[in-house]
């Protein structure tokens, strides 16, 4: 069964980024959807690399993914990996199983092993605002919490991101995590965002300081280009979960980050490590070193989301997955099949393939959004916009 036909759409979903989806349709008429990972300002740039991508792609078996994949590394990128890269192969990968699962008849949780578990807990980002005051930012937190979800994240620093900051900034951090554990209660999951800023002689302090509020994990308080300066706080902090990930995107990445022992709990992107395949693999990796997986999603709720689903049900060191709830609203518009979302879970789709489709015609009518002159603006507070990553739960409850 023979790829014939690689097409992108750029969506605007009406928030700080536009999404990237695939369509990629054999010679014989099944499709399948896939996403690649952005960040705002370069989605036209994966979308025309993952064009290019395609050219390699198309007249191969839609069955052999993993050669495919080699064949992209050695004679697309010439062994040279790296973001932008893994991010548009990822959306042809995904898409590429969820046409196999289809013409198998199965979820792709049970084409590749069976589920784990029965429904997938999911943690919610994407809530806060850089532009409101921590009292605005506690009242959308509670709502989160209306909501039914039962953990959130968000980066409690003030900007702009610096690796060395002031007291000030470490108290109002130490203040906002204090008044988000008021007001949301004991048993709410806190998961604590540092996107790799801080210096360890800060994110050590500061950690301790945040111990009395139980967070629920503390993540990349240090650049990982550096995996030791992660690997150094997470040794001065025993007891509190540390994770790393979510800028690794290469098996090689994360194989330095676990004999690094760096983090308990890993975190990487389905849409831009390489799609399921990949993921699998650092999965496995990782269980050895008794280092759980949380998904990363800074992605949809459509796609991104039920590829981590698929992902996250099979796994057995599955923790908690990321989900982006200010971007439903838009994809729940263009989705013929969403993924259903109650209490923190995500029910396991049992139709093939992903589980979910998305109307074509609803999906162009929200094309590609130039930012302009408010892109540097947008890319600011992308932080605020765009909250914090991802944690799941096993069979009936693991972790909050």
């Amino acid at each position: 069964m023979q790829i014939a036909r690689i097409e992108t759409f750029l969506f605007d979903p009406g928030t700080a980024k536009n999404l990237l989806f695939c369509r990629v349709e054999t010679e014989s008429g099944l499709y399948g959807w896939g996403e690649a990972y952005v960040t705002p300002g370069k989605e036209q740039i994966i979308e025309k690399l993952l064009q290019a991508m395609a050219k390699y792609v198309i007249g191969r078996s839609v069955f052999n993914i993993r050669h495919t994949a080699q064949v992209l590394f050695e004679d697309f990128a010439m062994r040279r990996a790296s973001l932008d890269l893994l991010s548009a192969w990822s959306a042809i990968e995904i898409a590429s199983w969820d046409i196999v699962a289809k013409h198998a008849g199965l979820p792709i949780y049970n084409l590749l092993g069976g589920a784990s578990r029965e429904r997938v807990k999911v943690y919610a980002n994407g809530w806060s605002s850089g532009t409101e005051s921590i009292e605005q930012n506690v009242e959308r937190a509670l709502k989160v919490k209306e909501m039914g979800y039962t953990a959130l994240k968000w980066d409690p620093f003030p900007g702009p991101w610096r690796s060395f900051i002031h007291r000030e900034d470490e108290d109002h951090v130490v203040r906002y995590v204090q008044k988000m554990r008021e007001a949301l209660g004991p048993e709410f999951g806190l998961l604590i965002e540092c996107h790799r800023r801080l210096a360890p002689m800060h994110a050590v302090r500061i950690g301790h300081r945040l111990r009395e509020f139980d967070i629920g994990w503390y993540e990349e308080p240090s650049l990982c280009d550096n995996i030791e300066l992660v690997a150094e706080v997470r040794r001065a902090m025993p007891g509190v979960p540390i994770v790393t990930g979510e800028a690794i995107y290469s098996k090689e990445g994360f194989m330095q980050a676990l004999a690094a022992r760096a983090a308990d709990i890993i975190n990487p992107d389905i849409c831009n490590c390489g799609g399921i395949s990949a993921m699998l693999d650092i999965a496995a990796m990782a269980q050895p070193h008794a280092v759980a997986m949380s998904p990363h999603n800074y992605n949809s709720t459509l796609i991104g989301l039920a590829a981590t689903v698929q992902l996250s049900a099979m796994i057995p060191n599955f923790w908690l997955a990321e989900c982006f709830i200010n971007l439903k609203p838009a994809c729940d518009e263009i989705a013929i099949t969403p993924l259903t979302i109650k209490d923190s879970f995500v029910d396991l789709p049992t139709t093939p393939g992903h589980g979910i489709d998305l109307d074509v015609g609803k999906l162009k009518s929200k094309p590609y959004r130039d930012m302009g002159t408010k892109a540097g603006a947008k890319l600011r507070s992308y932080t605020e916009e765009f909250p914090r990553k991802n944690y799941t739960v096993a069979a009936t409850r693991t972790g909050f």
